[in-house]
């Protein structure tokens, strides 16, 4: 029987299991509304992993606590429902300052590979990561369990490899700082300033949501988001799922949901047929991904399958109770508790847009050796462009050599080659599973758009740019800062995201005395 602590919810003993974050704690005791929009509506979990900002709670009296990134302790208090006013002071914690040659931006995949290079190298190495422990999403896991076995490698070859990680850092500002660049975050602990000659921002991705009615019901969350929460300690015994989107990411979740005792009742794929079909028939040449996506599928072989099919709506009374699914032809109902829809990755390219660095697309544009437009920093992984672990990897080892000035030239042929494959293949598979132009048509004139701050489509309609929205109804102002409605507005409309200004994240007032 695991460790359980004990927690106040809303007034209320609730008893937990021991080392799960908060939002899994309460998605375990039945809580899934946790916070009330800013005309009343509940909200629960989307992306699970510190995006949205819709998982806000008041903890310990500490307002806008995002429970997903936070860990129970016993004698935890937590407020659930409307906003507990607003925290602005920093009272009782530390400011830090560091000094290092590279400082990196992310402990995924790309973070990890790039510190280790950096780091072995002979660079003084500072890694900042907002994940509770090393891994990035893919490979998530809670402080003081065994690291997933694909990471477990790379993980304990970043601890040995002489860098310093400080863990649960909010990065909001990067910028020119002399000859060397500041990077200004929050910790749990307080603010901390680091101060490097060059930087690898090794970012991520995060699900691209796309509105629908009914999309801002709790137990509506991301495809993504719903295995963060799994990973995070929550329960899917005995839910009812479905599974919808877009994307090789649908099948691993599906898996993950089922080994965990939901009863998939569907996994829907909007792409038609002849394109999975086609999809499936290249992967020949990658016989490593086809086995897993036959793993993957037999996972939740008691489940159908269906292409061509997406969500048209989601409906229920303060939850979700089931989901009206469609063709293009017919639409049917499935019921569900638990509706894990997502279109894909967004590559996370605000701190590199905020440093000026030249964009290609939606990605951070770099030459060969992963340097972007700005001397001094590079980029690796899902930023420049969603394409995998393998090539985020590659793309970290080739960043951390470059910004140590340390070549290895028996390794850098392979580690070339790793990442013109893999960026194939992610060509590839963006083609084939793009959200079609019938999802665009979803979302009706008082279905929210921007979840922050409860913009409707109707309040949108008759603006010209992202800016525009801004002015006319805060669009993109709330604390996820567009990170939602962003790439929403820019499928629905073709609008650019409006420019990047610090911080780039919500961060407390005194803490921005550290930047710039």
């Amino acid at each position: 029987m695991p460790d359980r602590v004990r927690l106040t919810v809303d007034g209320r003993s609730v008893p937990v299991e021991a080392g799960v974050t908060v939002a899994a704690a309460l998605a375990n005791a039945g809580v899934a509304s946790l916070r009330s929009s800013v005309t009343g509506e509940g909200r629960g979990v989307l992306c699970a992993m510190g995006i949205c900002f819709e998982c806000r709670v008041a903890i310990d009296g500490a307002p806008h606590r995002r429970a997903c990134m936070e860990l129970v302790r016993d004698g935890m208090s937590i407020a659930t429902g409307p906003d507990h006013g607003l925290q602005t002071t920093d009272d009782g914690l530390s400011h830090e300052a560091l000094d290092g040659d590279v400082a990196v931006v992310g402990a995924g995949p790309a973070g990890i590979a790039a510190a280790c290079r950096a780091a072995e190298s002979g660079a003084r190495t500072v890694v900042l990561d907002e994940g509770l422990t090393p891994g990035g999403q893919i490979h998530r896991h809670l402080p003081g369990a065994e690291p997933p076995e694909a990471a477990r490698r790379w993980i304990e070859r970043l601890a040995r490899s002489g860098a310093v990680v400080i863990g649960g850092a909010s990065v909001f500002d990067v910028a020119r700082h002399g000859e060397a660049f500041l990077l200004s975050a929050e910790t749990p602990s307080g603010a901390c300033a680091v101060t490097a000659k060059r930087v690898i921002l090794a970012t991520g991705a995060r699900e691209l949501f796309l509105p629908f009615p009914g999309w801002t019901l709790p137990g509506v969350m991301g495809a993504g988001g719903a295995q963060a929460l799994l990973k995070s300690g929550a329960s899917f015994a005995g839910r009812a799922a479905v599974v919808a989107g877009s994307g090789p990411l649908l099948l691993p979740v599906a898996a993950s949901l089922a080994k965990a005792g939901a009863d998939v009742a569907l996994v829907a794929e909007q792409a038609g047929l002849s394109t999975v079909a086609g999809f499936g028939a290249g992967l020949a040449r990658f016989p490593g991904k086809l086995l897993e996506a036959a793993r993957y599928r037999a996972a939740f072989l008691g489940a159908p399958y269906r292409t061509g099919t997406w969500v048209a709506e989601a409906r229920g009374a303060g939850c979700v109770e089931s989901v009206v699914m469609t063709d293009g032809r017919k639409r049917f109902e499935v019921a569900c508790d638990l509706a894990a829809v997502a279109f894909g990755l967004v590559p996370n390219t605000e701190l590199a847009r905020l440093c000026g660095c030249a964009m290609r697309g939606s990605a951070v544009a770099v030459d060969e050796n992963q340097e972007t437009s700005v001397e001094g920093v590079f980029c690796a992984g899902e930023p420049c462009g969603v394409a995998g672990v393998d090539v985020a990897v590659a793309e970290g080892e080739i960043a951390g050599m470059a910004a140590a000035g340390r070549a290895d030239p028996a390794a850098e042929p392979a580690l070339g080659r790793a990442r013109a494959s893999g960026r194939r293949f992610a060509a590839r598979m963006e083609g084939a599973f793009s959200p079609r132009a019938e999802i665009r048509g979803l979302a009706r004139p008082d279905t929210i758009v921007c979840r922050c701050e409860d913009a409707p489509l109707s309040a949108l309609a008759s603006c010209s740019s992202a800016r525009e929205a801004k002015l006319a109804s805060r669009a993109g102002m709330g604390p996820c800062q567009g990170r939602v409605c962003g790439p929403a507005l820019q499928f629905l409309f073709g609008w650019d995201s409006d420019t990047v200004r610090p911080p780039a994240r919500p961060a407390l007032i005194g803490h921005l005395t550290v930047s710039r």
